[in-house]
């Protein structure tokens, strides 16, 4: 078998017997799956047995790539990872930007499944040449930067790059919201895969860039697809993020009321002027700055940045992306820039999630405002709004998992039902767990009613835009028309995840999908349509789903908490109630995607015309 633009090739991992072996993939799991999410997806649901806790060494990891990874296409050093995670007991799906995918599949591999527990801690090496097992017990405790950057001096010769991902104190100490961080800042970050790795027992993986020659099925093709779909993304906001970074808008976001403002718990949104100091047009201007980028990326709308004061004085940080300066300034009352990134620093190298911290920090501040936490359970901590030391000192709490760190360490669906009482009322969430991204989703209700149906414990519909006539469907006059939301969200539903199937980072797609389209058949041969591309998509999702399903998903739980659901008094959503018609939406959901409008569970139909007839309700 020689199928273009891929390696046909992955590497398992066994760390309860320390054993590595290679085994091929066959053809018909390549085309049906494509790669990335999907090809995750397909061994999760055939190897993770229903009930595995999430901890077991019967879970496993899928790292996966596809056929546009290391190529010449913008943004294709990205890796997919696919777990059953802590903070659902149910599947993840989780992209980190970067190198790691490139190299990977320029090493002669196509993904990593790891299974097992180790006795012992461990790193995986990988390389064209050479995989192992290697002691790891000296990088414990060392943040995610730390260990990057000793391993690449201890193994990184002279002519050599690695890429390097890693799980920090947070994944040691089973963090249920804690990542994997890799390639100094991107961050795989959704669903608590970090805290697989730490129940694994494996601190990092290591991968060098290798030299093996991809053969595409018209190469020129692919370079020209490459060229236009570069040339029409930054026809669009993009171009505002190459300049300004991901907080371009953040002005304009407050205008609108899509800033979280104090854990939604704010009548007049976030002031303008204090929203244009956190902006990117602000930040580069008052810190010295350069570019960072990813694999093929001309994109390149990240930033090393070095502060002049502060905790990492003189030290070249991270530019914190959008959802991290909104989780850490509005939605906690932070109003210095500064105070801002060195939060987000700490948070990324502890190897937590910057979403899940903001909404914790909201919490506690929320919680001892009210007097339901007191100084006495925070051991010692003022967590008041605004109070960025204290804030810091939270998150170190919560990674040693010392005192109430120990609950909170949970997540705060966890948490808020924990405490109980007034407490269930704070927190935001939905009710399986799974919390928003950075913004005031009741002000963008495809992204609110997204998160409380996705079965990846991230958005999986939506990406951030409600543009339809994207994809041949009507324009969208009314975004707060509980109809049309839950009829787009079905139809939609497929091309996110066939992106994360690409392995694609988004910023470098946006919504070209014609380009994209002809730079997956220029690789391949397949000739594939945008049709054939929204089912591959769909049959994820209803593997997926039915994987959740098997593993204790409970219809009731697609739900918002009361505060996540709750009427907005400020913003473009302002006086809509999305609790009126959440029941109403999920029936129309469920009927478009082909499920049972009851139980939210695939019907034989929709299976079979899926090609999912192996998969058994």
């Amino acid at each position: 078998m020689n199928v273009f633009g891929y390696n046909e090739k992955i590497v398992r991992v066994d760390l309860t017997n320390e054993k590595i072996t290679t085994e091929n993939i066959d053809e018909d799991t390549i085309k049906k799956f494509i790669g990335g999410t999907g090809f995750g997806a397909k061994y999760l649901y055939d190897e993770v047995p229903p009930g595995t806790p999430w901890d077991s060494p019967e879970n496993k990891i899928i790292l996966a790539v596809g056929p546009l990874s290391g190529s010449i296409v913008g943004g294709t050093g990205t890796i997919a990872i696919v777990t059953k995670g802590p903070m659902t007991n149910m599947a993840v799906d989780t992209q980190a930007n970067g190198f790691f995918g490139a190299f990977l599949k320029l090493s002669g591999f196509d993904g990593i499944i790891i299974q097992g527990k180790s006795e012992n801690w461990k790193y995986l090496y990988v390389s064209e040449d050479e995989i192992d097992l290697r002691n790891a017990n000296e990088y414990l405790g060392m943040d995610t930067w730390e260990t990057e950057n000793n391993l690449k001096t201890k193994l990184m010769k002279k002519g050599e790059l690695l890429s390097v991902f890693s799980i920090g104190p947070a994944g040691e100490n089973l963090i249920r919201f804690s990542v994997l961080v890799g390639d100094h800042g991107h961050v795989a970050s959704k669903g608590g895969i970090g805290a697989v790795f730490g129940s694994k027992k494996l601190k990092s993986i290591v991968v060098k860039k290798g030299g093996k020659n991809i053969k595409y099925w018209d190469y020129e093709k692919l370079k020209k697809a490459s060229v236009e779909l570069y040339n029409n993304v930054m026809k669009t906001v993009i171009s505002d993020f190459s300049k300004w970074g991901t907080q371009a808008g953040f002005v304009n976001y407050a205008k609108i009321g899509w800033l979280p403002v104090k854990n939604y718990n704010n009548e007049n949104g976030f002031e303008l002027n204090k929203a244009e100091k956190l902006s990117g047009q602000y930040t580069r201007s008052i810190f010295e700055h350069k570019i960072k980028t990813c694999w093929a990326c001309k994109i390149a709308h990240n930033r090393y940045v070095k502060l002049n004061e502060g905790d990492y004085k003189n030290e070249w940080i991270e530019e914190p992306e959008y959802e991290a300066v909104a989780g850490l300034g509005p939605q906690i009352l932070i109003e210095n820039p500064r105070e801002v990134f060195e939060l987000s620093t700490l948070i990324d190298r502890l190897g937590l999630d910057v979403n899940e911290s903001g909404w914790m920090l909201g919490f506690i501040m929320e919680c001892y405002e009210k007097g339901i936490l007191k100084d006495k359970d925070l051991n010692g901590i003022k967590a008041n709004w605004s109070n960025a030391e204290a804030a810091k000192n939270l998150i170190k709490l919560i990674t040693k998992r010392e005192g109430m760190g120990n609950l909170f360490a949970e997540g705060v669906r966890i948490s808020s039902e924990t405490l109980g009482g007034e407490a269930k009322n704070i927190g935001i969430y939905t009710l399986k767990g799974v919390v928003p991204r950075g913004h005031d989703h009741r002000n963008r209700w495809y992204e609110l009613f997204d998160n409380c149906m996705t079965n990846t414990s991230t958005l999986e519909a939506q990406g951030g835009a409600m543009v339809g006539e994207l994809l041949n469907m009507e324009k969208i006059e009314n975004k707060f028309d509980p109809k049309i939301v839950a009829k787009l969200n079905a139809k939609y539903n497929g091309w996110h995840i066939f992106e994360n199937t690409l392995v694609i980072c988004r910023f470098n797609t946006n919504g070209m999908y014609s380009q994209l389209l002809d730079a997956f058949n220029a690789a391949t041969g397949w000739n594939f349509n945008l049709d054939d591309l929204l089912k591959v998509g769909k049959r994820i999702i209803n593997l997926l789903r039915v994987f959740n399903y098997k593993n204790g998903y409970n219809p009731e739980y697609e739900k918002p908490s009361a505060r996540y659901g709750s009427t907005p008094k400020f913003g473009i959503g302002k006086d809509y109630s999305i609790m009126d018609h959440i029941d109403e939406m999920t029936k129309i959901y469920r009927k478009e995607m082909g499920w049972d409008i009851e139980t939210g569970l695939p019907l034989q139909k929709t299976l079979k015309e899926l090609d999912l007839d192996f998969v058994k309700l």
